[in-house]
C-alpha cells in the first residue's frame, strides 16, 4: 500500500510539475506575438552576420532578411492587412464552422450521438461509443463536451462505473482527434498550415485537405478494439464496482427522433448527389481534362461541401423540433456559431502576422536546410526520423494543446526540413497528426480536460486529478503504440497516405 501510494504521489507530482509550468506559459495569442518579436530580433541579428545557407533543389543561396531596416518596416505595415485577408486556415475554418456551429446550436449533434449510442445493442454498445467519439472531431470540439456526460448515464443504466464510461468517451474523442471515416473540419484547418511550410520550400506545392484521408480512415478502425480493450481489462478493473447515484437517461423524444431521421435522409441525398456528380466518366466534378479525381474541382470543394454537409441537415433537424422557425431563427444560431469563433480569428489575426516574418526572413528554409544537414550527418532518416517527430509533438502538447496553434509553428520548419530530405508534407502531416492526438486525453493544458473531470466529480465529489488521469493515461500509451506501428506499416509498405498523399517527393 505504500508503495502504491508513493507511486501515486509520484505521478501527481509530475503532474502539478506540468500543470504549474505550463500554466506560466502565455495564451496562445502572446505567446506568436512574442515569437513574432523574437523572428523580428533573429532577421536582424543573422541578417548581420551574413548567415546564409545553399537550397539542395535549386542550389541557390538563401540569406537572411532583417525585417528590422526600413524597408523590412515598410513590409510590415503596408502587407499586415493582406497577411491577415490572405491566411489559408481563415476562411477554411469560418466556412466548415457555419456549418458545424448550426448543427450544435440546433440541438443535431447531440441528438445523433444519443441516437447513434442507444439504438446499439449492449454487446456493442462500448464499441459503437467508441467508434462515435472517435468520429466525433467531425464537429470540432464538440464531441468533448456532449459526449462524456452522455456515456457516463449510459454505463451507469447498464450497472458499470460512470467514470469509466466517461473516460472511454473523452479519451477516444480527445485521443482518436485525427482519426476520422470522413473529411471533416480539422483536415483543411491543418492542411492550411502544412501548405504555407511546404511554400517555404516548394512555391508551386499544391495538396488537398484530404491527402492523409486513406490513413486516417483506418486509423478511426484500428483505434476502436484497442480502447475497448484498454476500458474493459484496464479501466473498468481499476476503478471497481460502482456504488453511487443512479439515474436514468432520457431518450431521444419522438420529435428528436423524427427531426434525426429527416436529417439523416438529407445528409444520404446530399452524399448521393455529390456521388452522382463525381463517379461517372466525365462528371462535372471530375478534372475536366484528364478525367481524375485526385486533382478535381471535388477536391478543391470540399470546404464548402463539408459546410453544406452540415448545414442542410441542421435547417431540416431545426425545423422539425422548433429551434429554426424563421429566417431570424436561422441568422441568430450562425451569429451564435460564429461568436464562438472570436478566439480563433484573434489568433489567426497573430499567427499570419508570425508566419509572414517567418517567410519574409528566410530563417525557415535556413533553419530547415541546416536542419536537415544536421539530421543527415546524425544519419538519422527513415522511421527513426519520424517516430522522434511524433513524440516531440506529442510532448510539446503537454505546454500548448491547441492543434493549429502547435502546427503553426511546427509546419513552417518540419514540413520543409522533411522536404530536403525526400518526404512528403503530407508524410510529415500525418506524423504530427499522431502526435498531436496521443497526448489530448492527459494534458492539462487542453480546455476540455477540466470540463470531464468537473463531470467526473459529479460521480465522486473526491477523485483527484491523479486518479482521474490514471484512467486517462492508459488509452494514451496504446493509443500511441498503435499508431506508431500503424504508421511503421503505411511506411514501409509505402502506401499512400490519401489523394496526393504519396510518402516521398518525385517518387
Amino acid at each position: 500500500m505504500e508503495a502504491k501510494t508513493r507511486k501515486k504521489g509520484v505521478f501527481n507530482r509530475f503532474l502539478d510539475f506540468i500543470e504549474k509550468y505550463g500554466n506560466k506559459l502565455p495564451d496562445p495569442v502572446m505567446l506568436f506575438v512574442y515569437i513574432a518579436g523574437l523572428i523580428l530580433v533573429c532577421s536582424a541579428i543573422f541578417g548581420a552576420l551574413g548567415t546564409t545557407a545553399i537550397n539542395p533543389g535549386t542550389g541557390d543561396e538563401v540569406k537572411v532578411v532583417n525585417l528590422l531596416n526600413g524597408a523590412g518596416l515598410i513590409m510590415i505595415l503596408t502587407n499586415l492587412v493582406k497577411n491577415f485577408t490572405s491566411f489559408p486556415p481563415l476562411g477554411l475554418v469560418l466556412v466548415v464552422m457555419l456549418g458545424v456551429g448550426l448543427a450544435e446550436s440546433t440541438g443535431l449533434i447531440a441528438t445523433v450521438m444519443k441516437t447513434t449510442i442507444l439504438n446499439a445493442p449492449k454487446k456493442i454498445i462500448l464499441p459503437t461509443i467508441v467508434l462515435v467519439a472517435i468520429l466525433g472531431n467531425a464537429a470540432a470540439d464538440a464531441a468533448m463536451v456532449v459526449l462524456p456526460p452522455i456515456v457516463a448515464m449510459i454505463f451507469i443504466a447498464l450497472g458499470r462505473h460512470p467514470i469509466a464510461g466517461l473516460a472511454a468517451a473523452y479519451a477516444s474523442v480527445a485521443g482518436g482527434f485525427s482519426a476520422n471515416l470522413i473529411i471533416n473540419v480539422l483536415d483543411p484547418l491543418v492542411y492550411g498550415f502544412t501548405e504555407i511550410g511546404a511554400h517555404i520550400y516548394d512555391p508551386t506545392y499544391s495538396g488537398n485537405p484530404g491527402m492523409n484521408y486513406y490513413f486516417l480512415a483506418v486509423s478511426a478502425l484500428v483505434l476502436v478494439p484497442v480502447a475497448v480493450f484498454v476500458t474493459t481489462k484496464i479501466v473498468e478493473p481499476r476503478l471497481g464496482k460502482y456504488h453511487g447515484i443512479t439515474e436514468e437517461l432520457e431518450p431521444v423524444s419522438a420529435v428528436e427522433k423524427k427531426g434525426f431521421l429527416w436529417a439523416a435522409l438529407s445528409v444520404v441525398l446530399i452524399i448521393g448527389t455529390v456521388l452522382a456528380l463525381s463517379i461517372p466518366e466525365g462528371a462535372l466534378l471530375r478534372h475536366p481534362e484528364t478525367g481524375s479525381l485526385t486533382t478535381s474541382p471535388l477536391m478543391d470543394s470540399l470546404v464548402p461541401l463539408m459546410m453544406i454537409l452540415f448545414l442542410v441537415p441542421s435547417i431540416i433537424y431545426g425545423k422539425i423540433v422548433k429551434t429554426v422557425n424563421n429566417s431570424k431563427d436561422f441568422a441568430d444560431h450562425l451569429a451564435k456559431a460564429m461568436s464562438g469563433m472570436g478566439m480563433y480569428i484573434v489568433i489567426a489575426f497573430v499567427a499570419a502576422q508570425m508566419i509572414a516574418y517567418f517567410n519574409w526572413s528566410n530563417l525557415g528554409p535556413i533553419v530547415a536546410i541546416k536542419g536537415a544537414e544536421t539530421l543527415e550527418a546524425l544519419g538519422l532518416k527513415g522511421l527513426p526520423l519520424f517516430i522522434g517527430f511524433i513524440i516531440v509533438a506529442a510532448l510539446i502538447n503537454f505546454l500548448v494543446a491547441s492543434s493549429s496553434a502547435k502546427w503553426a509553428i511546427l509546419a513552417p520548419v518540419f514540413v520543409p526540413m522533411f522536404m530536403i530530405m525526400g518526404y512528403s508534407p503530407a508524410l510529415t502531416q500525418a506524423a504530427y497528426r499522431i502526435g498531436d492526438s496521443i497526448t489530448n486525453p492527459i494534458t492539462p493544458m487542453l480546455a476540455y480536460f477540466a470540463i470531464a473531470l468537473t463531470f467526473a466529480k459529479k460521480y465522486d465529489p473526491k477523485i483527484g486529478i491523479g486518479t482521474f488521469m490514471t484512467s486517462l493515461l492508459p488509452y494514451s500509451i496504446a493509443f500511441a503504440i498503435m499508431w506508431i506501428i500503424l504508421f511503421a506499416v503505411w511506411y514501409l509498405l509505402g502506401i499512400p497516405l490519401g489523394p496526393q498523399g504519396e510518402l516521398f517527393l518525385n517518387k
